[in-house]
């Protein structure tokens, strides 16, 4: 009888050569293994739930299921997921007007009032003009145009979310992220940045990969803010519906706002995905979403996530820089050099810069100013303009179209450049400080603010190329 023969002596294998090993294997995976191997997972358990449970009666879940039939299909999801957006859109911006312009009245009522009394008692004039006119200024116009805003956003928003319908709009815009490299829960992030852009990058902390993460947050700001609707609205008005009848010109000036939306969510992805095979390089982590049961939402929740734990949080930040912001102004609006003020001086340094991109000095003069918010781009603007002493309102849409076009020479050029430098421009102090706090890095704090700013001087170069060798304007 022979004897088996001996097995043969096991051979050593280095750690390295198991990780390369793994690597190769890994990459003749098909595209979608994860998905393949969670979706015969979930089909094995409801194989076993069919024959181990016994259901009597109607259940709930399945209203859920022919509601998710609706709101995740293929060819719905997006399109309702796009128009539920622009209702919120529509509901605050046309909610926001009214208590925006009564607590704007009501503030610079008060400033009047103190401006008044202080110099009744002795206070000399510069001291009077800098601390109400300019730091009390600035702080009253950023809450009048903040707050209603986000005061209407945030709970429309957190009822979304309190309802179950968010991890949908994550599902519907999963197969976008996962090809750009990114997270889907980005999704939720980015429609937060609606908001508030500093509120996006806090709710990056949902996601758990942190290069993912940090996707999430470098490309927060190309999703336009509540701060910045009211330029983008004002150019919509003014250069965009002003040639179309009267009738349909309110629905115009929306339909350009959310085309400027979807053009942000395509930089979302586009940079999400040049982020994602340069700098922040690496594999996109499994994302398994069940989705929850939808339930009625909880107003007490509501209040308390939307009102003090989002608006009154962003809000206070912004405050903060806003003071410094309003007492800059004031300064260039009232020190003068010759027959000039500091800010008409540093607006034509900023001429022949603003010309490359399409723009003016006066326009990039109220961005440098407006890095504290971006709620005080558009009254910087007709300070110097109109050779002003403090930020002022914006006067009627005729008078403002003759202001800009026939005294300032704005052209459909302008104000297409000036929509995009909008949408793409770096994010304001309060993001910045907020992306420094959550990544601990002064590094991502600054590639935060520098990427969208190059980003827009850029876009607005070559805009401002083509459109002159092709019109010639």
């Amino acid at each position: 009888m022979s004897e088996p023969a001996p097995s043969p002596a096991p051979v050593a294998v280095s750690p390295p050569q198991v990780l390369a090993e793994a690597a190769r294997l890994r990459r003749t995976l098909a595209g979608g293994f994860r998905e393949e191997v969670v979706s015969s997972i979930y089909a094995e358990v409801e194989r076993v739930s069919r024959r181990a449970v016994r259901t009597i009666g109607t259940s709930g879940t399945d209203l859920d299921q022919r509601i998710d039939h609706i709101v995740t299909s293929r060819w719905l999801g997006l399109p309702l997921m796009v128009l539920l957006l622009a209702v919120v859109f529509w509901l605050t911006i046309t909610g926001a007007n009214v208590p925006s312009a009564m607590l704007a009245d009501a503030l610079f009522a008060v400033e009047d009032w103190a401006a008044a009394l202080s110099a009744s008692i002795g206070v000399p004039g510069w001291l009077v003009g800098f601390v109400w006119h300019g730091v009390f200024r600035g702080l009253a116009w950023v809450i009048s145009v903040m707050l209603p805003p986000m005061a209407i956003f945030f709970p429309l928003f957190t009822l979304l979310e309190d309802l179950g319908y968010l991890p949908r709009v994550a599902f519907n815009l999963d197969f976008l992220f996962r090809r750009a490299g990114a997270h889907g829960k980005q999704a939720l992030t980015m429609a937060m940045g609606f908001g508030c852009n500093a509120a996006g990058v806090i709710a990056t902390r949902i996601i758990d990969s942190p290069r993912e993460r940090l996707v999430a947050i470098l490309t927060n700001n190309f999703v336009p803010c509540n701060g910045r609707f009211p330029t983008l609205i004002l150019l919509a008005t003014v250069f965009v519906a002003s040639a179309f009848p009267p009738a349909v010109a309110s629905l115009v000036a929306a339909g350009s706002v959310v085309a400027i939306v979807l053009l942000g969510v395509a930089f979302t992805l586009v940079v999400s995905w040049l982020l994602s095979r340069t700098v922040l390089k690496g594999e996109a982590s499994a994302f398994t979403l069940e989705l929850p049961p939808y339930r009625r939402p909880g107003v007490l929740r509501i209040l308390y996530t939307s009102l003090i734990d989002r608006t009154i949080f962003v809000l206070w930040r912004a405050m903060q820089t806003a003071a410094p912001a309003g007492a800059v102004i004031w300064v260039l609006a009232n020190v003068s050099v010759g027959d000039q003020s500091l800010a008409q001086v540093v607006a034509a340094g900023l001429q022949p810069l603003g010309r490359l991109m399409g723009l003016d000095g006066v326009i990039l003069l109220a961005y440098i100013i407006a890095i504290p918010a971006n709620e005080i781009v558009v009254p910087t603007m007709m300070m110097v303009y109109m050779a002003e002493g403090m930020m002022i309102d914006v006067p009627s849409v005729d008078a403002l179209r003759a202001l800009l076009v026939n005294q300032h020479g704005w052209t459909l050029l302008t104000a297409v450049n000036l929509m995009l430098f909008s949408l793409l421009h770096n994010p304001c102090a309060t993001t910045v400080m907020t992306i420094y706090r959550e990544t601990l890095s002064a590094k991502w704090a600054a590639v935060g603010a520098l990427l969208p700013l190059g980003l827009a001087v850029v876009v607005t170069m070559a805009t401002a190329a083509f459109a002159r060798l092709v019109w010639g304007v």
